[in-house]
């Protein structure tokens, strides 16, 4: 079992991120106050911090032709997961940086990844391995 992380992000809005996190991602919410909310977020524990002065970087790598923001965080989901995850959130007509897809297919470290932003303008990636041996697979 891995220990859950800790990850605290900024929002300018603690509305709209409740909107995101908890009826877009479907994330339960945990203890809040008027600066901050805390997220289960695959059982791990996410913090969003209001920051009224929220810089965000457009900081940007080149991945498979896809312009691929830096930073950005998210989850290993197991791969059923990540398929039902994509598809309710193409269903919610969530817009993609990276639309879902299949990376290295047929080969060692195949995977399926894709990227949005939340309300904020933070960078998520979300993807899965068939097989989860791989994951530090070369």
């Amino acid at each position: 079992m891995i220990q859950p992380f800790h990850l605290a992000i900024k929002t300018h809005d603690l509305n709209e991120a409740r909107t995101f996190y908890g009826e877009l991602l479907g994330f339960e919410e945990g203890r809040s106050n008027n600066s901050w909310i805390d997220w289960n977020f695959f059982g791990h524990q996410l913090v969003t911090h209001l920051d009224n002065s929220l810089i965000i970087n457009n900081i940007i790598n080149l991945v498979d032709n896809k312009n691929i923001p830096v930073p950005h965080f998210g989850v290993v989901l197991k791969w059923e997961e990540w398929h039902k995850f994509a598809e309710n959130l193409k269903n919610k007509k969530i817009k993609f940086i990276v639309e879902p897809y299949i990376r290295f297919r047929g080969l060692i470290g195949e995977q399926a990844t894709m990227f949005f932003l939340d309300c904020s303008g933070n960078a998520l990636e979300f993807k899965s391995f068939q097989d989860e041996s791989q994951l530090f697979a070369k």
